[in-house]
């Protein structure tokens, strides 16, 4: 895995970075038809922060099916320090070079984390989708530092996730009796049709498909590189 040269290195590059992007953000556009053939793909990474390695994974899913197509996996070391915020310039090194290697090019892509959702509305989604120009959702397992009442009890209830009043997001609620995830925009599509993608993908469980696998893959993929550094 490599990381371009010209790259953030320190806060105050990568906060002028975001601040240049994020005017190119386009938080509208549909949901694709969940018919056979039309893929979506998930995103997640893991650390061993000890010997400074990133894995990422990228997973393709048949969206009608929810069936795993293709996945791939990058591994490198980090590209950026831990700062609250700008996790971004840590993670997408690889994501997108996991993402570049799948064959075909995904629909939609769901990330582990947040779009629009952000101190400066420009989360991992977002910037994804700004750098690749596909379209992107964040899906969060907590509500970061923002607010929502408890949407109700059932599958598909939701409610909204606040900033000082403003709408960043949905709490939704992906199974009875569960606690809810956080969806945000990333870009190119509307927030309903981001919930309504996140609802489709997470049939059984909490977490969409997409990241569950995700999740799986970039574990299992820095594990065996920790293990063969070790040999």
């Amino acid at each position: 895995m490599s990381v371009p040269p010209d790259w953030p290195t320190g806060e105050t590059e990568a906060l002028a970075e975001q601040e240049r992007l994020r005017p190119q953000v386009v938080t509208e556009g549909p949901a694709p038809d969940r018919t056979p053939g039309v893929l979506v793909a998930g995103v997640d990474v893991a650390y061993d922060d000890e010997k400074d390695v990133v894995a990422a994974a990228a997973v393709l899913l048949d969206y009608a099916t929810l069936e795993v197509v293709e996945e791939t996996t990058a591994v490198g070391p980090v590209a950026f320090p831990y700062l609250p915020g700008l996790l971004a310039f840590r993670e997408l090194p690889a994501v997108t070079e996991a993402l570049r290697g799948l064959t075909v090019r995904p629909e939609v892509v769901v990330c582990d984390g947040y779009g629009l959702a952000h101190p400066r509305r420009f989360g991992l989604a977002s910037h994804l989708g700004v750098l690749t120009g596909l379209r992107t959702i964040g899906v969060a397992k907590t509500p970061f530092v923002f607010e929502h009442r408890e949407p109700g009890p059932r599958r598909g209830d939701w409610s909204p996730l606040l900033d000082r009043g403003e709408t960043v997001g949905r709490a939704v609620r992906t199974r009875e009796g569960v606690k809810p995830v956080f969806v945000s925009v990333g870009h190119r599509i509307g927030l309903t049709e981001a919930a309504e993608i996140t609802l489709a993908l997470a049939p059984h469980y909490r977490l969409p498909e997409t990241t569950r696998r995700a999740d799986s893959l970039c574990r299992r993929a820095l594990a065996a590189e920790t293990a063969a550094d070790v040999q």
